[in-house]
């Protein structure tokens, strides 16, 4: 007797994007689709049917004929009404999104999306609000928390390793070229306010959530922004005025489950050389050992191994402080984030109950880049209320 094969209808919307299409599209979806679906506990089969949306016609039939996907559209609007779409998923501009997200919930579709999920709080919340009155299963995308290192991180977190946390600090963030001589490797709309871009706006969603995720609770922030670079070149060599930050330095008091408070502090910056093992890193220290994740690897060092370093600023440092660290071993085979959290949607999606990262979660990274820009603007800490619907 064979097992039943369930197909989702996938309307994917800004997939000719960078994230939308190497990400989601190219590493989530093909793959689940070419591997024929996943499956349940219970023995279903999920088969996953993509449709490709998107404004550029050109874009979109190049990328169907070239990945043999049968269905594509420039009619946004026409997809989210066809009864036969299951999911609707968004990774177009941050400007456009809430406005998708709306009417898609409201036709009755789940939603699945990049963040933030809005350009405002108010927004992010009437979101969640029709979200939970829909009864449609929401996801956003929480990639970082699915990444090896931060997966082994949090295991650390939960086997008691740190003892009681004291701090964590992330460094993030790599050099993105003005565009004049060399091309930036990042959309020119990242760099102008005007149409959503901003590092504080980018990067504070996923903070949030990693921050959450692995600590606690966010409960104040201090941030200062910048602008490091204040004129760039947009994709076709025409020199524009950067209207947005792109670096942001951010200081957060967080609460662990247990009560303990903890400083959390991030560096953000699109002006920076790397010198680091990986693009992202945190590191997380408490009375018991300390570890540095990155996206990939994560070492530790406990307390009964940590050296006595001596300060002596006239002998040059003869010990390496690097090979002091142990490799945590991942013990098990961690697919790509994306794709993971894809499937634990789409799991979601037939079960009918909510995704465990959801508008709720992601209203409350809008909050943090909100208040951190008003923080670096009014150059003072600021508490963060709790939202509720």
């Amino acid at each position: 007797m064979g097992f039943e094969t369930k197909t989702i209808r996938i309307a994917m919307n800004g997939i000719t994007g960078r994230m939308g299409y190497r990400q989601h599209l190219l590493r989530s979806i093909l793959p689940i689709r070419d591997a024929g679906g996943f499956t349940l506990e219970d023995g279903t089969r999920v088969q996953v049917e993509p449709i490709l949306v998107g404004r550029n016609e050109a874009k979109i039939r190049e990328l169907a004929e070239k990945h043999k996907v049968s269905e594509w559209t420039t009619d946004l609007d026409a997809v989210i009404n066809d009864p036969t779409v299951d999911v609707v998923f968004d990774a177009s501009m941050t400007s456009l999104r809430a406005a998708t997200l709306k009417k898609a919930m409201l036709a009755g579709k789940h939603i699945f999306t990049e963040k933030p999920t809005a350009e405002t709080l108010e927004e992010a919340i009437e979101l969640a609000r029709i979200g939970k009155e829909a009864g449609v299963t929401a996801g956003v995308v929480h990639d970082k928390l699915y990444l090896p290192g931060l997966v082994k991180l949090r295991r650390l977190v939960d086997e008691g390793f740190f003892g009681r946390i004291l701090s964590i600090r992330g460094e993030f963030g790599y050099w993105v070229f003005e565009g004049d001589i060399q091309a930036a490797q990042r959309p020119s709309w990242n760099y102008r306010k005007e149409d959503g871009g901003g590092m504080t706006t980018d990067m504070f969603c996923h903070w949030n959530y990693v921050l959450e995720g692995i600590i606690g609770k966010v409960k104040s922030v201090n941030a200062t922004t910048a602008t490091h670079i204040p004129t760039r070149w947009d994709e076709a060599g025409k020199e524009y005025k950067a209207t947005a930050d792109d670096a942001s330095y951010g200081i957060f008091e967080l609460e662990t489950p247990g009560g303990d408070d903890v400083i959390g502090q991030i560096n953000s910056s699109w002006a920076v050389r790397v010198y680091r093992d990986e693009l992202v890193e945190f590191q997380v220290d408490g009375t018991h050992g300390s570890a540095v994740a990155g996206l990939n690897k994560c070492v530790a060092q406990q307390r009964a191994h940590t050296p006595k370093p001596v300060w002596n600023p006239d002998l040059p440092v003869t010990e390496s402080f690097r090979d002091q660290w142990q490799e945590v071993p991942a013990n098990a085979d961690l697919d790509n984030g994306f794709k993971l959290q894809w499937e634990e949607f789409l799991r979601d999606v037939v079960a009918g109950r909510e995704h465990r990262f959801g508008l709720l979660s992601a209203a409350r990274g809008v909050q943090l880049a909100e208040l951190g820009l008003r923080s670096s603007e009014e150059r003072r800490t600021l508490d963060i209320p709790e939202i509720t619907l």
